[in-house]
């Protein structure tokens, strides 16, 4: 799978779990990246484990207004965004009638609107370009219900929404658009979760025809090949990454 030399990529969310994985296997193929995200020391700490084809912007995404700056900013220190990974994201376990107003906005704020804001700023880029990539990151609780995560669901529901209206409108423009909804990964915070629960655990594997948790580099390789030219021909799908976890019976 090849892609084009001196490619600039932008992975929101890239100095932990699936956001870093896709961001390691990025820079392993010789890809600019650029990883944004709150935590200075996290993301610094990254950029000096994964060399110099890995920089960082600190940057809180729920700040909607400041994105078009952000992008700005990206555009005049590397010449471009030639692909964009949405994987910044938090999630909210709690019982659906004890979700408040405020909660529910904070998490669609978060997943949904600021993919919608950064995507809309990168793609003014991309259309100038003639080209460009844009991979959504999904969730199981997009693909089925999913209890005690309301909002989670109804973001990630909504990505999968955004992710073909985007590929139908800028497709033409010679942008694609993706989606990877990835199942259960061994990422530290859910295995922490899993362990913690362990009839929980026990129905995700019973679900899982693979009968194992996925590890964040099986999640990386699908964005990298969505992103390659190996996929020049593919734009609006939701690929599931998830040991059949999605068709589970």
């Amino acid at each position: 799978m090849s892609i084009p030399k001196n490619n600039i990529a932008v992975i929101t969310g890239g100095a932990s779990g699936l956001g870093l994985a896709a961001a390691k296997k990025f820079v392993e193929q010789n890809i600019k990246t650029i990883i944004i995200g709150r935590n200075e020391e996290n993301l610094a700490k990254t950029a000096d484990e994964l060399g110099d084809l890995c920089s960082y912007k600190v940057f809180d995404l729920n700040n909607l207004s400041s994105i078009p700056q952000l992008i700005n900013d990206i555009v005049l220190e590397y010449g471009t965004i030639d692909i964009l990974v949405n994987n910044a994201g938090i999630n909210l376990k709690k019982h659906f009638t004890d979700v408040t107003d405020e909660e529910f906005q904070q998490v669609i704020q978060t997943n949904l609107n600021s993919v919608f804001a950064i995507s809309r700023e990168a793609a003014k880029v991309m259309i100038a370009n003639g080209e460009g990539c844009i991979i959504n990151i999904s969730s199981m609780a997009a693909q089925y219900g999913i209890p005690y995560v309301i909002a989670y669901t109804a973001a990630k529901t909504g990505i999968e929404g955004i992710t073909k209206a985007m590929a139908v409108e800028l497709s033409p423009k010679g942008i694609r658009v993706n989606c990877v909804a990835p199942g259960f990964i061994k990422t530290n915070m859910s295995a922490k979760a899993l362990d913690n629960d362990p009839e929980r655990k026990q129905k995700v594997l019973s679900r899982t025809p693979m009968g194992k948790l996925g590890e964040p580099e099986d999640v990386a390789e699908a964005i990298f090949f969505l992103a390659s030219d190996a996929a020049k021909y593919i734009t609006g799908v939701v690929l599931p990454v998830d040991g059949g976890n999605s068709i589970g019976f």
